[in-house]
C-alpha cells in the first residue's frame, strides 16, 4: 500500500472536476473546525496536487504540502510558483519509512490520504509527534464500506474504530461525523466521507 508509484503516473492528469469538488467540500468540512488559525502553520499531509491545501491557505500563516510523490509535489510546486503564493512550501516524505524530528505544526489535516497507508497506527503516531502542544489532526476519509475489496486500499474506516486507535496514541477531544455523501465516488461505488477532528 501507499500506492506512490501510482500517484506519480497520475500526478499531471489528476485535477478531475470530481476530485476538486470533493475537495471543496472537504476543505469547507475542514474549516468549521478552524479556531484562530491565522497565525498557525499547517500540513497538508498527503497533499496530492494540493486541491485542499490551496483552499484553505488564507486560513493559515503559512503551510507545508507533503507528499511521497515527487511528481505530485511538482504539481504543486507550479500552482505556488505561478500564483506567486508567499506563505507555502514543499516536502516530499515517507512517513512510512521513516520520522522528522524537525518538523512540527499547529494543523495537519489528511484527506482521503489514510486509506492508502499501510500501517495506519505508525503513521498517526508519527504524526503525534509533529504535532505542537494542543495542535490539531484533522482527517477526512471514507466510511468503512463492505463492497470495496482491495490490496491497494482500507475499505474505509469504523469511526469508533479509528477513535480507539488514536486515543492510544494519545490523541485527546475526538470528534468526528459524517459531511457528505456521493455517487460512484470510491472505486466506482456510492460511498460516504468522514471528518474527524483531534487535539494533542
Amino acid at each position: 500500500m501507499g500506492n506512490t508509484d501510482k500517484f506519480e503516473m497520475i500526478a499531471n492528469i489528476y485535477d478531475t472536476s470530481e476530485r476538486i469538488q470533493i475537495a471543496k467540500v472537504s476543505s469547507n468540512a475542514i474549516r468549521e473546525y478552524l479556531v484562530d488559525t491565522k497565525s498557525k502553520n499547517a500540513i497538508d499531509f498527503g497533499c496530492g496536487t494540493g486541491l485542499v491545501g490551496m483552499n484553505l491557505l488564507d486560513d493559515f500563516n503559512s503551510m507545508i504540502f507533503l507528499d511521497t510523490s515527487q511528481n505530485m509535489i511538482n504539481q504543486i510546486k507550479q500552482k505556488i510558483s505561478s500564483s506567486n503564493i508567499q506563505n507555502a512550501a514543499t516536502l516530499c516524505f515517507d512517513f512510512e519509512k521513516d520520522s522528522l524530528s524537525d518538523l512540527h505544526a499547529d494543523y495537519i489535516f489528511m484527506v482521503q490520504v489514510l486509506l492508502h497507508i499501510n500501517d495506519v497506527e505508525l503513521v498517526l503516531s508519527r504524526l503525534y509527534e509533529v504535532l505542537k502542544e494542543s495542535g490539531h489532526l484533522l482527517i477526512v476519509d471514507f466510511n468503512m464500506n463492505e463492497k470495496i475489496d482491495s490490496d491497494m486500499v482500507h475499505n474505509g474506516f469504523d469511526q469508533i474504530e479509528l477513535t480507539d486507535i488514536m486515543t492510544k496514541i494519545g490523541y485527546r477531544d475526538i470528534q468526528s461525523k459524517t459531511f457528505y455523501t456521493g455517487s460512484k465516488i470510491f472505486m466506482g461505488h456510492d460511498a460516504s466521507l468522514f471528518i474527524l477532528d483531534s487535539q494533542k
